[in-house]
């Protein structure tokens, strides 16, 4: 009985295979970002604890103002998903165009921040030497800001649409260029200045143009001009922007209040010396091997649903986010397993660049602290999935909520354990892990409530016709979601 069972749920309308040949090159793509971040880091330690140091709070502040622009800019994803399973692909480039013009402007407003890193991370209470690193870093990442919103506009026309091999490859390109150019950036091989620090951050920019220019030279091919209406859509669309901010502004802002909440912890961190920011930096810098590749399954769920909501099949949109879980939590749980049982080996890339007597010290608080990012990794893998799904349909205010609502206690609770009661590091990692495991279970819980399936975000008069009359309004069970009948 198992085989036959096994096979349907691989073979099946939104089972295994359909969803891992959709999500398996958004996994290596993410996965690229991994790689990135991962020996972007190595080489800041091999350069100097400081700069490792510095890397994480510099970098999430550039983040955390990317974030609501970005929300907005990718969030495009689920029009396109949407408007082609509805079959109206002369809506696509429209809706896409409207994304980038969020770059292009975002773009000078980023510039106009650089005065102000120095009073932010003054402020912040970090050593000097870590406090002017974090200046320079966040202060050359500005110059990239455009580029990574204007490609993330532009990487959704084929993440919506299904094509995401094109993303695999533009993302695993512009990795290779990063990796390249911080190797040379920051050493000063190959002719270019030893910049350390700034030179790390030049690679990124660099990279993210890159990543924009690519984008816009696949896509700009004649085929497409005329089918998704590339040309013509480049025009300002007022109700499709105002759609877009209706849908993508609470996915913008409540990526901006979760990440302003994650580094103000982490400058909480800080506060604790350079060796604990380095061991935290280091421990997630591991845990960006589990995270970011499922944020590649997380995309793949969004545009799944997207699709099938744009079609009005919310059974088959149910089925292929219990099919993603699955996989997120076999992938995850294997990497929480790794994480307890052999944690050298992730931290063997930077103790190479790095003499023993230096590195002894933060290796060992890494591994404790890799044990809590085990504890919640199953947990995280709930979250990417279901906030994918529902994302894809639309419900984010909902999430928007649910952040505002959980991300100030971890700050305060960190706050409070640190200035007052001295608890340290491992106050700190207890309140992120209990964080990140109560929000996995609260988008489990809005999933199984089901309104998302009579969400859209795209016009009603556009919406396929089929699929009505066969799917019920509201399904609460999981078992429900995995439908026996043949004609899907």
């Amino acid at each position: 009985m198992k085989a036959p069972n096994i096979q349907y749920w691989w073979s099946r309308r939104c089972g295994g295979r359909q969803v891992l040949a959709l999500a398996l090159p958004l996994v290596v793509s993410t996965a690229s970002w991994t790689v990135m971040h991962f020996v972007d880091r190595m080489f800041l330690l091999w350069h100097s604890t400081q700069a490792m140091a510095a890397a994480m709070p510099g970098g999430l502040l550039h983040f955390t103002l990317l974030c609501f622009p970005l929300g907005m800019a990718t969030y495009v994803n689920t029009f396109v998903a949407q408007y082609h399973g509805a079959g109206h692909p002369e809506r696509i480039g429209l809706a896409v165009w409207q994304g980038a013009r969020i770059g292009v402007v975002a773009a000078p407003l980023f510039l106009m921040t650089i005065p102000l890193a120095p009073v932010i991370f003054s402020l912040a209470g970090h050593d000097p030497q870590v406090a002017c690193l974090e200046t320079v870093y966040y202060q050359v990442l500005t110059f990239g800001a455009g580029g990574t919103l204007i490609a993330a506009a532009l990487s959704t026309f084929f993440t919506g649409r299904g094509a995401t091999r094109v993303v695999m490859v533009v993302d695993c390109l512009a990795t290779v260029l990063n990796v390249l150019l911080d190797y040379a950036w920051i050493f000063g091989h190959w002719g270019f200045p030893a910049l350390g620090m700034e030179g790390a951050a030049w690679a990124t920019v660099a990279s993210q143009w890159f990543r924009a220019l690519l984008y816009w030279r696949i896509m700009d091919r004649p085929a497409n001009r005329v089918k998704y209406q590339l040309v013509a859509g480049r025009r300002f669309d007022f109700p499709l922007a105002r759609r877009l901010l209706r849908y993508g502004g609470p996915n913008g802002l409540q990526m901006l209040v979760e990440v302003s909440a994650f580094t103000v912890f982490i400058l909480l961190i800080g506060r604790l010396g350079k060796e604990a920011m380095a061991a935290t930096t280091l421990a997630f810098n591991v845990n960006s091997m589990a995270f970011l590749p499922m944020l590649g399954l997380g995309i793949a769920v969004s545009t799944m649903v997207g699709q099938q909501l744009g079609r009005n099949r919310p059974r088959l949109a149910a089925r292929a986010t219990w099919t993603a879980l699955l996989m997120a939590e076999t992938y995850m749980g294997t990497m929480a397993l790794l994480y307890v049982l052999i944690p050298d080996v992730f931290l063997l890339g930077h103790a190479w660049g790095v003499s023993p007597d230096r590195f002894i010290g933060i290796r060992d608080a890494t591994v404790v602290l890799l044990r809590f990012v085990a504890a919640y990794c199953m947990f995280d893998a709930l979250s990417l999935v279901f906030v994918g799904a529902i994302k894809g349909a639309g419900d984010t205010r909902f999430i928007l909520a649910v952040t505002l609502i959980m991300s100030p206690p971890p700050v305060l609770a960190a706050w409070l354990g640190i200035t007052f009661f001295g608890w340290g590091l491992l106050w700190c990692w207890v309140v992120v892990t209990a964080w990140l495991c109560t929000l996995g279970l609260i988008y489990l819980a809005r999933f199984l409530q089901g309104r998302w399936r009579k969400m859209r975000v795209i016009e009603a008069a556009l919406l396929r016709e089929e699929g009505l009359a066969a799917e019920p309004a509201v399904v609460t069970q999981p078992v429900e979601c995995y439908p026996i009948s043949s004609h899907e």
